[in-house]
């Protein structure tokens, strides 16, 4: 009888899903759970694994990136798959490849899959697959975890486990847990008549179907107009109803917001082809339907106030009282177009899985670091994370979250297993060509804005300098902690900027005189351009709190803007590197120019202290072999003074005198005059 009563009290336990953990099957123990085989979840994958660590990527269909294999519904990606730079480098050329995750195979990156500038979403499905398999990454397909929940244990990594349990009842236990599932869920709102409206899930993708229909579309992102798109040419006409205005990606420079390639609509309202835009709340909306099936909008107030029960003559419609009233004429199909939320449903009350306030309640709550706000241990990658920079950056995409899942392995190899941020030490006399070199390729600081940085720890007497590549600004209180790394004697903070009043859906991004080209007025800039902070200690948390509006970090001991350029290359050396190097040695109070040997001997003889290129370099024997090209190039750029041999032998030959050279340096004395060419302006380069 006990036997009895303990079956039947698991049974119902498994049933109401209450305690998953008392599954008779035996838990499957990994120390970093993923859920989720989309683009994130494998970009994790991938560097858990070649960092060695013991995980499990959990999909709940048969193939990875499922989410592609739906959408968008008509098939063309809006993120672009540029083939061609110009160039050869491969962090420059990711840049402008929006669609490739980070690997060392060269084989798996996107442009040897499509040819196409937009692609289609196939082919995304068909790299994802690719990346999985060549790779070797360890993903149990089939498996949809529908619960997960806290199990409270001291000798855990964050003090508790991850239980994970999947349609089968098996239950699965991990330290840690990295949610990739993104934001798949649509978004509904529920009025009077919605019955009436079609999903863009499920919304017919053949245009015939619409031939000599009207249409009314809710919403007003990409998802909307790709729909509008596709049956422009077959339609009486379409509109389209939505709270917000038009956001423009070209105006906001937010990847997000409506692209160029969807907007024929824009088109034909604007040059009045019958189609046209509408701005209203959906939720004061209703539809009715008459008995030929055509469905008329009116406001739910009307409704509400109605004997529906009598029928659609009962009713009041708007243009009852008002007869000019702009959707007034009958819609055959009114179709729904309001992107998609994370799916918060399958999280336990233990973890306090919240969403976000405001235009962010679509995506949980996060700190800086990518955690729960309430569950240590518990993050959030991909397109769920991007309540950090919506409407900013690029964090909701391949090519910004690519970066920013790196970053969270990075600060999950710190914490669980003690392995430092990735760091660079460097001689200070490198400090300019590290960060010229870092602008102009890097693609994490490009596409991740204002939210990657690089940060550059000094070292003792600004003698030497540790190199930190695309660290989070939001938690640089944190830095020792979270990478491993000092900062004892100040630190440069590198990011990318746009300018603060450039973009915005009220501004005109292509007034005249947009552009700034002169170093003096780089603060001005508009476009997307370097940023370097300096602070002569590492900001405390109260500082980052207080940090002014819209800036990614907190006020500086000193700030430099490298002017905007067009071909956005930052080597021009009257214009980029020498306001950069006078910014750097200002701050470091050290010389970083690079000195010719016969000005680091000069030097020996008239200063105290040496700069660093000589006393790094000349000093211990080290720097650029000399020869005669060498030599000729620098007297003509005014750099050496022409201590030819036929100024002291006259008219002959050198080689018919032996030990020319040696009779020179016994013969000549040279002047002091020379060292006036030290402050010329061709030296500052």
């Amino acid at each position: 009888m006990p036997s009895l009563v303990r079956g039947v009290l698991l049974g119902l336990a498994l049933y109401t899903g209450r305690l998953p953990v008392l599954s008779c099957a035996a838990l499957v123990y990994h120390d970093y759970c993923i859920v989720g085989a989309g683009p994130s979840g494998l970009q994790a994958a991938y560097f858990l694994q070649r960092a060695g660590r013991d995980y499990m990527v959990f999909e709940r269909s048969h193939a990875p990136g499922s989410f592609f294999a739906l959408y968008p519904r008509h098939r063309k990606l809006i993120s672009i798959n540029k083939r061609y730079t110009g160039k050869s480098n491969s962090e420059f050329n990711l840049r402008h490849d929006w669609n490739s995750l980070l690997s060392h195979d060269r084989r798996l990156l996107f442009r040897r899959y499509s040819r196409d500038f937009y692609p289609n979403a196939d082919e995304m499905v068909r790299y994802l697959e690719d990346f999985a398999s060549l790779l070797k990454l360890r993903v149990q397909y089939n498996t949809a975890i529908i619960h997960v929940t806290l199990e409270r244990d001291e000798q855990a990594w964050n003090g508790h486990y991850f239980i994970l349990t999947d349609q089968d009842r098996q239950n699965y236990k991990c330290s840690c847990l990295l949610v990739a599932t993104g934001t798949w869920v649509p978004n509904v709102v529920n009025f009077p008549g919605s019955e009436y409206v079609e999903g863009y899930e499920t919304v017919s993708t053949n245009p015939e179907d619409f031939t000599g229909q009207t249409v009314l579309i809710l919403g007003r992102g990409n998802s909307a107009f790709e729909t509008a798109e596709n049956i422009l040419g077959v339609t009486n006409f379409i509109h389209m109803v939505s709270r917000s205005r038009v956001r423009l990606s070209w105006a906001t420079h937010y990847v997000g917001d409506l692209r160029a390639i969807n907007n024929g609509l824009l088109d034909t309202y604007q040059l009045k082809s019958l189609d046209g835009l509408l701005e209203g709340d959906l939720e004061d909306l209703a539809i009715i339907k008459d008995k030929k099936g055509k469905l008329h909008i009116t406001l739910r107030f009307y409704v509400e106030n109605s004997n529906i029960s009598a029928g659609i003559d009962s009713i009041t419609l708007p243009q009852d009282e008002l007869d000019n009233f702009a959707p007034r004429a009958p819609y055959d199909r009114v179709i729904r177009c309001l992107g998609w939320k994370f799916d918060f449903s399958i999280y336990n009350r233990s973890l306090k899985m919240m969403p976000g306030k405001g235009d962010k309640k679509k995506y949980p709550q996060i700190k800086p670091n990518y955690e729960s706000t309430s569950t240590q241990g518990l993050f959030v990658l991909g397109t769920a994370s991007h309540s950090i920079d919506f409407r900013k950056s690029a964090g909701g995409f391949i090519h910004g979250f690519r970066y920013t899942t790196r970053a969270v392995h990075r600060l999950l190899e710190k914490r669980h297993h003690g392995v430092p941020w990735p760091s660079t030490v460097y001689p200070v006399t490198q400090l300019t060509n590290s960060i010229i070199k870092r602008v102009n390729e890097a693609s994490g600081l490009y596409q991740m804005f204002s939210v990657l940085a690089d940060v550059i720890l000094l070292r003792e007497n600004a003698t030497a300098f540790e190199y930190l590549e695309e660290y989070p600004v939001g938690i640089l209180a944190e830095l020792e902690m979270q990478t491993g790394r000092k900062a004892p004697s100040g630190l440069f903070v590198v990011i990318m900027e746009y300018g603060k009043n450039f973009s915005g859906a009220d501004k005109d991004v292509f007034y005249y005189n947009r552009a700034v080209g002169e170093a003096q007025h780089a603060w001005q800039s508009n476009f997307l351009h370097p940023v370097i902070y300096f602070y002569k200690h590492l900001p405390t948390e109260h500082e980052m709190k207080l940090r002014p509006p819209d800036w990614p970090l907190p006020r500086p001991d000193a700030i430099h803007h490298i002017v905007e350029d067009f071909l956005t290359d930052w080597t021009a050396p009257n214009a980029h590197i020498l306001p950069l190097r006078r910014f750097l040695e200002n701050c470091i109070s050290t010389d970083l120019r690079n000195f010719f040997a016969e000005s680091c001997f000069l030097f020996a003889f008239t200063r105290q202290k040496l700069p660093p290129f000589c006393h790094q370099g000349y000093m211990r024997m080290q720097g650029l072999e000399g020869s005669e090209g060498l030599r000729r190039h620098a007297v003509e750029a005014g750099l050496l003074q022409d201590y030819s041999i036929t100024d002291f032998m006259g008219d002959r030959p050198p080689d018919s005198h032996k030990g020319s050279q040696d009779q020179l340096l016994r013969d000549h004395v040279i002047s002091v005059h020379p060292l006036q060419h030290l402050v010329n302006a061709k030296d500052e380069l």
